[in-house]
């Protein structure tokens, strides 16, 4: 008990210190009080400590929000937060956004969870980890129950700083990073790409398409515009960026209010190797963005607060080049800029040269010059993206305990508005090559001299290609107080939500009526009940409203007399929770008119030309409507150990178990085609999830050392119990029983040895196949290799389910490092890239790797099939020969640091803090896949490791 009493008086009266010396205070808090000190938030107008809270929620603090120096708060917390599954997609600085699932894939609708700043839906991307105070993780129903539809896939809460009473401080920070490119691909020369072409020929039964001599030629480089020999990505790429990130805030205030305010700049200049040949512009990749946030709270009287948030943010993106749309119509802004990447992975290094002997941009009959990357990247010229965004909330407290103690409302408005701009300043380019003829005397003939006339001005058009808006209201009436051992906070709340974004039928209204209770005896026993009942206008007519309840409960053993002696347990808490939480997501591609029987016309959806003449096609009845439909629902069980042990030790567990009923599937398993129409969709899918969590956290303080370690384990597995799957006609074909996401394709058992082992097999009916052809398993017997022959194959490639990490840390008089490792296991990919994976198709290239590990007669065990010219079918099937084990273990930062004495801060009569670091992030990674990245290993930039210096002072 006397433990207790400490902890509360230490965080009260830290409360009332100046900022310098309140840091001072909490820096001696051990690790247990901090744990336990924890302000849980689960949308209820006020903060629970972890020792009262029922709910599931892992906490990830401002100590560690910006260790990465991430663009934003999303790329910060990668390989943080229990639950948190958190994964990278793209190495393109600008739309570096990650995955993120909380416990897992959940449903066969949607697993995305819910992200909110300050209580607000908002976009992650736009917030920057320097502004933040804690993201919090809501798991299970008790966390998620007043998030109303939005809740039942998990809720990531940000939330970001205030400022404190009678003080003042400034802070800023300098990051300059340094980007380099990991696993860039790598293609053949153009001689062996020659040879590959005419082995793949000779494979098919077809003529070489390149003779001994122009295979010299390429090799020798004797005649480079005619047989050229293009490394297209380093020709196009350099192999480093640059970023440097701009962070000041201010805080403080007076007796009657707080405030925060932060400046944040971010510019970033990307790959593009040569950006400057062109006068009056720059064709890289760059990004910019600027945001000012601006928290303030004040004491309007002693019982009437307002809360107010603002946050303003302008990017700038700018990417050379333009699609084939653009390049046709450079004044088209809807034409959207260039994809370079996917002319890197297509464009042969024998295409052409980079430029013409006469100085054109390379390009010929085959090969299009406007797939040229290094002339999109140079000579086509720029397009841009201005983002312009507004977020505001203002939140009024007042305490009406003149009519009852313990009494006090809410009210809060907030406004959010986003818009992008697109500009397409790009332009054609002429381009040409000679095209070689016949060899006479050793030396090739000029066939003709190709050209295309394609240059034009820079584009000028402009407009606004995306929006989106946010209205939020909220009224609340709350009740609490403490009656001897009896505590209680209750609270009656009305949510308003609109929101509407680009295309049609984007306009969605949301409603929340909820009473949650919160009660506690002696401080030992917690009980929390939530009912809500949530409208949509989402939904069908008759089924827009709903309700969900939720119950959970703890139960603080550690203050049993039992324990409360036991000096070296300082908390132990059991909890449980179970909750019914519904959604509102749409069946299909998000399909409106599902209870309704449409009509629908083919052709054009106007009804008249210039001329008034009709465009209307044949108008037919849509997909049958639902009848008696409903909506999705999650039913959520938890139970859940938290532990802080020895006062360094922090210690959390938590099972769950959850059933999703009623999702929305296509029917057309249980309706026959006689019918004539497209089945309806029918709430007909069931999915059960299931798994563990496990984190601990060890920090002491050893004289002037101190150390931190920890780690978190998560297991998320789920199975769909019901689907409406069609007949399938063999067992292995059923996918109901499987988990979501599972991958299906056929077994491959070798590779086809001459033809007489073709003749020997069972008919292999996707393609003809030859010697060197991928062999598949004739699963279901009938002697013929088809679609029944797939089986479940590897894991699901959209989220692993096994998701880990461990941490560790030491500081000694100043000088310190921190460094997190994540990883992965149970998660596959399908190797199915083209050029890198699947090579030559379509007159694309071929990969050094593809090449080292093709199958020949004189390689006959080698891990991939035999090359092919034409469209193979037979061995471009998902199949275990190109599913990987995705699984990884990556280093996701390294910090090495030293914060300057405080007695030579004092002797500057200015700073009250100076830090220097060093860090690494994503330095490494140990994985299966060779030559991709286990994140991102599509036709896309590759994902970046980055080395940053920076500097931090505090005024």
């Amino acid at each position: 008990m006397k433990r207790n009493k400490i902890l509360v008086l230490s965080l009260l009266a830290c409360a009332s210190m100046p900022a310098a010396a309140q840091n001072d205070s909490i820096k001696e808090l051990s690790a247990a009080e901090k744990f336990a000190g924890q302000k849980i938030d689960v949308g209820a107008d006020r903060t629970f400590t972890r020792e009262e809270a029922t709910a599931a929620v892992s906490v990830i603090t401002s100590e560690t929000t910006d260790r990465r120096s991430a663009r934003n708060i999303g790329n910060s917390i990668i390989g943080q937060g229990l639950g948190l599954v958190s994964l990278q997609n793209s190495g393109t600085y600008s739309a570096a956004d990650p995955t993120f699932y909380v416990r897992g894939l959940q449903s066969l609708s949607t697993s995305t969870p819910l992200i909110l700043v300050d209580g607000i839906e908002r976009d992650i991307d736009n917030v920057s980890p320097g502004e933040v105070e804690s993201v919090q993780i809501l798991k299970d129903a008790a966390a998620v129950a007043l998030y109303g539809y939005k809740g039942a896939n998990g809720v990531i809460l940000v939330t970001t700083k205030r400022g404190k009473y009678n003080s003042k401080e400034v802070k800023f920070s300098y990051d300059h990073i340094y980007n380099y490119m990991v696993k860039r691909p790598q293609f053949v020369d153009a001689a062996t790409y020659a040879s590959a072409v005419n082995e793949a020929r000779a494979n098919d039964r077809l003529g070489a398409r390149y003779t001994t001599d122009e295979i010299g030629a390429f090799r020798d480089g004797t005649y480079p515009y005619l047989y050229p020999n293009v490394n297209w990505v380093d020709e196009t790429y350099r192999h480093h960026g640059v970023t440097n990130k701009y962070n000041v805030e201010f805080t403080g205030g007076g007796k009657n209010f707080r405030y925060y305010t932060m400046v944040n700049l971010i510019t970033d200049k990307g790959f593009i190797a040569n950006p400057n040949e062109n006068d009056g512009y720059s064709t890289q990749d760059k990004y910019t963005k600027g945001s000012m946030r601006v928290n303030l709270d004040a004491d309007l009287t002693p019982k009437t607060k307002m809360r107010v948030n603002l946050l303003g943010v302008l990017s700038e993106s700018s990417s050379p080049g333009a699609n084939a749309e653009a390049a046709s119509d450079a004044g088209n802004a809807a034409a959207g800029p260039a994809n370079i990447w996917d002319m890197v992975y297509s464009l042969p290094s024998a295409a052409f040269p980079v430029r013409a002997e006469s100085g054109l941009w390379g390009g010929n009959p085959t090969w299009s010059g406007t797939v040229n990357p290094v002339a999109q990247s140079v000579g086509a010229a720029y397009s841009k993206n201005h983002t312009r965004s507004i977020f505001s909330d203002i939140t009024l407290t007042q305490d009406l305990s003149a009519i009852l103690e313990g009494l006090g409302g809410t009210v809060r408005v907030g406004y959010d508005n986003t818009s992008n701009i697109f500009e397409n300043h790009s332009k054609g380019y002429d381009y040409g090559s000679q095209i070689p003829g016949a060899w006479e005397n050793g030396a090739p003939t000029i066939a003709d001299d190709y050209r295309v006339i394609a240059e034009s001005t820079m584009g000028t058009a402009a407009e606004t290609n995306t929006y989106a808006a946010r209205f939020h209201f909220d009224v609340g009436l709350n009740y609490g107080n403490t009656f001897g051992d009896h505590s209680i906070y209750t609270q009656l709340k009305y949510d308003y939500e609109y929101q509407e974004t680009t295309g049609l039928n984007n306009t969605i209204y949301r409603q929340d009526v909820s009473w949650w209770s919160h009660y506690g005896y002696k401080n030992r026993y917690w009980l929390d009940l939530a009912l809500v009942g949530s409208g949509s206008s989402r939904l069908a007519p008759g089924t827009k409203w709903s309700f969900s309840p939720t119950v959970s409960a703890a139960w603080v053993m550690s203050r049993e007399n039992f324990l409360k002696d036991v000096e070296w347990v300082n908390l132990l808490k059991l909890r449980a929770s179970f909750g019914i939480i519904n959604a509102d997501y749409l069946p299909g591609d998000n399909v409106w008119t599902y209870y309704t029987q449409q009509y629908v016309t083919s052709g054009g959806t106007y009804p008249f030309q210039g001329s008034w003449t009709s465009q209307f096609g044949r108008t037919y009845l849509d997909r049958l409507a639902t009848e008696n439909p409903s909506h999705e629902k999650a039913y959520k069980y938890n139970v859940g150990l938290d532990a802080s042990l020895f006062g360094s030790l922090n210690l959390t567990f938590d099972a769950y178990y959850q059933r999703r009923t009623d999702i929305w599937v296509e029917a057309s398993g249980a309706y026959t085609e006689v019918i004539g129409l497209d089945a309806p969709y029918e709430n007909g899918g069931i999915v059960e999830t299931w798994g563990f969590e496990a984190g601990a956290d060890y920090a002491k303080r050893f004289g002037d050392w101190t150390v931190n370690v920890g780690a978190n384990f998560a297991l998320n597995h789920n199975r769909i119990v019901e689907q409406m799957e069609e007949p399938r006609l063999y067992g292995n074909l059923v996918q109901t029983g499987r988990p979501l996401n599972q991958i299906y394709g056929l077994k491959a058992i070798g590779f086809f040895r001459d033809e007489q082992d073709i003749a020997n097999s069972p008919t292999q009916t996707f393609s003809t196949v030859r010697p060197g052809d991928i062999k598949y398993e004739d699963v279901n017997g009938d002697d013929v290799i088809d679609a029944n022959d797939q089986v479940a194959i590897g894991f699901s490639d959209a989220a692993p389910e096994i998701y880990y990490s461990f941490h560790l840390g030491a500081a000694w008089r100043g000088l310190g490092f921190d460094a997190m490792f994540q990883g992965t296991a149970r998660y596959s990919a399908v190797l199915n890239t083209k050029s890198m994976y699947w090579p030559l198709i379509n007159n694309t290239t071929i990969s050094q790797y593809a090449y080292d590990n093709r199958w020949t007669a004189d390689n006959p065990n080698a891990k991939y099939p035999r090359l092919s010219s034409q469209s193979n079918a037979n061995n471009y099937q998902t199949n275990t020969v190109w599913v990987e084990d995705r699984s990884f273990l990556k280093l996701r930062y390294i910090e090495l640091y030293y914060n300057f004495p405080q007695k030579l801060m004092d002797a500057t009569g200015i700073l009250g803090g100076a830090k220097l670091y060093v860090r690494g992030t994503d330095l490494f990674s140990i994985d299966n896949l060779e030559v991709s990245d286990p994140e991102s290993y599509g036709v896309s930039a590759p994902l970046t490791r980055s080395i940053v210096a920076g500097l931090a002072l505090t005024f």
